[in-house]
This record gives C-alpha cells, structure tokens and sequence, in this order.
C-alpha cells in the first residue's frame, strides 16, 4: 500500500475539509489506531471514491484528514482487495471501513477469517458507509454482518429528506441533535432484522416528500462478538463528506469502536416496529 497517499491528501486538502474538520479535533492518543478503508467499486463508482486521476477520492481525503486532525488514527486506502484485503494484512487494523459495491474480489478464505475470527476481536470493528450495503448482495455472512442489503434508492441524491434521530446520546448519532434536514441519496433495504440491531437514526416519512409505507432505517450499530459494527446509510454526495456533523458522526462510531467512547448497542427492535407503523400511517394520510 502506498503511504505517499496519506501526504498527498493533506497536501490538496481543500479548505472546506479542513473547515469542516476543526469542530471535531481531539486530544492524541499515545498510539493512533490504524484503519484500512476499502473504496473499490465491483459495481456502480460512486463520485465519492472516484479518484479521477488524483492520489485520493473525496471520501478517502476525508477521513485521512480526520485521523490526522484528530490524532486517533490514521487511514491506509484501498482500491485493490485483492492485494490488501488478506489474513496477513488485516492484522495491522484496527478498523475495516467500506465504502463499496458488488463483489468484491476477496479470496473466501479471507473473508471467512474476518467474519469468524478478526472482526469478533475486542477493538476490532467494522463501518459501513453508504453502498457498503450494496456489496457482496447475495452473501449471507456479509449483509448478516452489515445488517441489511440495498434494495432500491427511493429518494435519489437531489432529495431533501428530514432525518429523526433515535439515540441521541450514542457517539454516532449525538453530533446530529434530535432532528436534521439533509441532502443525500436514501436507500431501502432487505434482509433487515430490527431484532439484531440497534436503530440510531430513521427517515422521517411525514416530512420528506415522497411517501412509503415502510421503515428507512439511516444509522444502526451492533454488536458482533467481541468486535463492533457501525452503518451508516448517508454518504452518497461528495458535499456530505465536508458536512463537519457527518465527520463528527464517524469520528463518534471509531471512538465507540475502539471503546474510547461508550454507545448502546442493545437491539431495539421496537423502534424499527413503530417506525413502520408511522410510515404507513404516513402514507395513508398522503393520499
């Protein structure tokens, strides 16, 4: 992996990132964690991840300028699973973060030994970020993992959607307050066990414009073994990733990882419940 990556993209930081960084700026630890972040697309290239020709995406500038403002860890980035994403390599992480799509080509071997034995590790997590859960679709052990599984995109990346936040005391959910309006791609999903997660965050159907009778869940985070897993569904707009909430969001969900933080985890399946309720009821009242 090419280190020259994280001084490339300190040096063409743009302003805006380094503006957007200063609110969440953090005491040092005395050994930063280290996380592999994984942008390599097997299916549709988000803008996010797309180099175009420079050393780093938008989103991988992001959070290598985050580890660095916030001396809690610093970010190798990957585009190449295949070379980086191994049994022997993984040992240097803390951390595994996707933003992704498709079918990743990672040996089975590999990806059994993250699910069954590095990621149920304590300090050992996982984060997801937008499409992660448009990755490895047909994999049981990967969206048991994640949570969930893209199914669609209802409320595309021009929509103003109001967001309600469940947990406002957890690391991740916190920065956000009680309610926020975003701009961002919403997805649907499948293979969803409100029974094994834990809703931070929800789409507010009475307040977006369109309407669906059914739960959007935005931010859950779960337990998984030792180890600790963190989606987060907002990502899709390269804008998003100088929103200095959403980088206080992921700052929260790596301190919560590496327990520097605490953060329920605690399923609540009843939120998930009276959410699709309400977004029926929403519905209803629509027509």
């Amino acid at each position: 992996m090419n280190r020259r990556h994280l001084l490339a993209s300190l040096l063409v930081l743009p302003a805006v990132f380094a503006s957007a960084l200063s609110a969440v700026a953090d005491d040092k630890p005395k050994k930063a964690a280290r996380i592999l972040f994984v942008t390599q697309s097997a299916g549709f290239r988000h803008g996010a991840v797309n180099r175009k020709g420079k050393p780093l995406a938008a989103a991988e500038e992001a959070m290598t300028a985050l580890g660095a403002s916030s001396g809690l860890f610093r970010v190798d980035c990957t585009q190449d699973c295949a070379k980086d994403f191994t049994k022997k390599n993984l040992q240097n992480y803390d951390i595994v973060m996707f933003y992704t799509t498709g079918k990743l080509p990672i040996k089975e071997d590999d990806l059994d030994y993250f699910f069954n034995d590095w990621l149920k590790q304590k300090g050992h997590g996982f984060i997801g970020t937008h499409s992660a859960a448009d990755t490895f679709k047909s994999y049981k052990p990967y969206y048991e993992m994640i949570g969930g599984t893209f199914a669609g995109h209802p409320w595309g990346s021009g929509s103003s959607v109001t967001i309600t936040v469940h947990d406002t005391k957890h690391p991740v959910s916190k920065p956000w307050g009680k309610e926020f309006v975003i701009k961002d791609e919403i997805y649907r999903f499948r293979n969803w066990v409100p029974e094994k997660v834990h809703v931070l965050m929800s789409l507010n159907m009475a307040k977006t414009a369109r309407k669906e009778a059914y739960h959007v869940p935005i931010a859950w985070v779960k337990e998984y073994g030792d180890g600790k897993v963190l989606h987060m569904s907002l990502g899709h707009r390269e804008d998003v990733w100088t929103n200095p909430k959403y980088m206080q969001s992921l700052l929260g969900g790596v301190k919560w990882i590496l327990g520097h933080e605490k953060g329920d985890a605690t399923p609540n399946p009843e939120v998930s419940a009276a959410q699709e309720k309400k977004a029926k009821a929403d519905k209803a009242a629509a027509k």
